[in-house]
């Protein structure tokens, strides 16, 4: 079995069911996309893994379900959610912010440590320390709200649209840091609106339609794959 295994997954928001059956396995310390037109039930899956939203089925990590589990446990296992819209406390500084994602761990020196490892992948926000999270630009906000899930010491770190609304030099710092996490062991699962960099950045990926699975495989093969081109891609 694989170290995450997402097994006849039904997700409801008010009763309204929104994933269908969906099943997925990552690898540990793997990087994969998942990608779909808007509704499609790409964060909802996110947020369910998160038990931010009820599902039925099995999130199997490392063999406990994850369902059975509060959003509490769930990070104390090590699955961090880093947030569509960044969800940042605008009128605390940005090392409050960084601070607020270890708040369940209880080891200060592993806490200095790993925020001297954040301010090592994104010195801007050691600049920027003392500034209120709300006085920063748009790019910066995105990477205080990835620095603030390092704090949290994922084993799995599920990202949702990380890259929206930020300029291509903003996005290559922020995937150049995801790339690190990884080499260091963080498993990855990318939600993304942008699809070409989904594929482009993750050796795996996940298509979503209507909450529905309908397609899984090499990143680098549904690049190619004409039906992802013509539908994701705006290639004929």
């Amino acid at each position: 079995m694989a170290w995450l295994s997402i097994q006849n997954l039904e997700s409801f928001y008010h009763r309204i069911q929104v994933i269908h059956g969906v099943q997925i396995e990552v690898e540990r310390s793997d990087f994969v996309s998942v990608i779909g037109s808007n509704g499609a039930g790409k964060t909802t899956l996110l947020r369910t893994i998160s038990r931010l939203v009820q599902g039925r089925g099995k999130i199997l990590l490392e063999d406990e379900d994850l369902l059975n589990m509060g959003p509490r446990q769930v990070i104390l296992k090590g699955v961090i959610h880093c947030p569509e819209g960044r969800l940042l406390f605008p009128r605390m500084t940005v090392k409050q912010n960084l601070l607020m994602g270890a708040f369940l761990r209880q080891n200060k020196e592993e806490i200095k440590s790993d925020l001297e490892r954040v301010f090592s992948y994104l010195p801007i926000l050691e600049k920027r320390q003392r500034q209120l999270a709300g006085t920063l630009s748009g790019g910066e906000q995105q990477m205080l709200a990835i620095g603030r899930s390092i704090m949290g010491a994922p084993k799995l770190l599920t990202l949702d649209e990380p890259s929206f609304g930020l300029a291509p030099l903003v996005i290559s710092s922020i995937f150049h840091v995801l790339h690190s996490l990884n080499q260091h062991g963080v498993t990855l699962i990318l939600v993304e609106q942008n699809a070409r960099l989904a594929l482009e950045h993750s050796r795996f990926t996940f298509v979503l339609e209507e909450g529905h699975l309908i397609k899984q495989g090499l990143s680098k093969e549904l690049l190619g794959d004409q039906s992802i081109r013509a539908a994701y891609l705006g290639m004929a």
